[in-house]
């Protein structure tokens, strides 16, 4: 059964989950699929850009609790439980290390496991109508992995708030928590979500995977390390064959031209 559905055109690898039945939940042949796609977008350098979205009503419901009971049920051991956590783990950090843009486009429900991938992703485009929560604890689980990026995302007593409660939060409120990067409305969300994701395939791509890897890069510097890791990228970026020739068209056509 296809857990995954990829389609590549003009730059844009689009990614699409495709377990609608079961609200996209992730078991460990979805999560698996996932990999094998961000990894085959890596390696296309006719790819410049990745949009992560989803078919049917809820964008992706977490983890598999059918799954997850399965693996009790036959007395899985501990390793066999971390070896399930890691992969989807892994998972978030092959979103972060991809030195490509990915965009999760979010409709409906982006739960648990879920949010935690809708927020692994760079840029999250939120519908309207979109919904999001860390409902674990409810059932006796942890938000554990999602927890990283919730965290950074949120700030420490708003992000301890949603995975201590596990209340869920419309769009509007996850744009206010800095969980996603813009809401927008019903009538133009499919026309938002291609324009914004044309729009970085279109970019530079050197620049791009400088900008994507000093971000991430400055979460662990310091004040000082920071700005001189910006210098160095700084640096980096001048040598570019794309910079170079934006100068050149900047310069031959003045500032109208830029």
């Amino acid at each position: 059964m296809t857990r995954v559905r990829t389609a590549h055109a003009s730059g844009v690898a689009r990614i699409t989950l495709a377990r609608p039945e079961k609200r996209n939940a992730l078991d460990q042949a979805m999560v698996t699929a996932l990999h094998d796609a961000i990894r085959a977008a890596g390696a296309d350098d006719g790819v410049r850009a990745v949009l992560l979205d989803a078919d049917g009503n809820d964008f992706c419901a977490g983890a598999d609790l059918e799954a997850l009971a399965a693996m009790l049920d036959a007395g899985a051991d501990a390793e066999a439980h971390r070896r399930d956590a890691d992969l989807l783990g892994q998972l978030f950090i092959a979103i972060r290390a991809l030195p490509k843009p990915v965009v999760a486009a979010v409709r409906g429900r982006a739960l648990a496991g879920g949010a935690g991938l809708a927020t692994a992703c760079d840029i999250v485009l939120a519908h309207e109508d979109a919904r999001f929560g860390y409902p674990e604890v409810i059932v006796g689980f942890v938000p554990a992995m999602v927890m990283t990026m919730l965290r950074r995302c949120a700030g420490e007593k708003r992000a301890f708030e949603l995975a201590a409660t596990g209340r869920l939060v419309d769009a509007n409120e996850a744009l206010a928590l800095g969980i996603v990067s813009r809401v927008i409305p019903a009538g133009s969300f499919e026309a938002e979500v291609e324009r914004t994701i044309t729009t970085l395939a279109a970019t530079p791509p050197a620049a791009l995977r400088l900008t994507k890897r000093l971000f991430y890069a400055l979460d662990s510097r310091g004040f000082e390390a920071g700005i001189a890791l910006g210098a160095q990228t700084n640096v980096e970026s001048r040598a570019t064959p794309e910079f170079r020739e934006g100068m050149r068209r900047f310069t031959k056509g003045g500032k109208e031209g830029a």
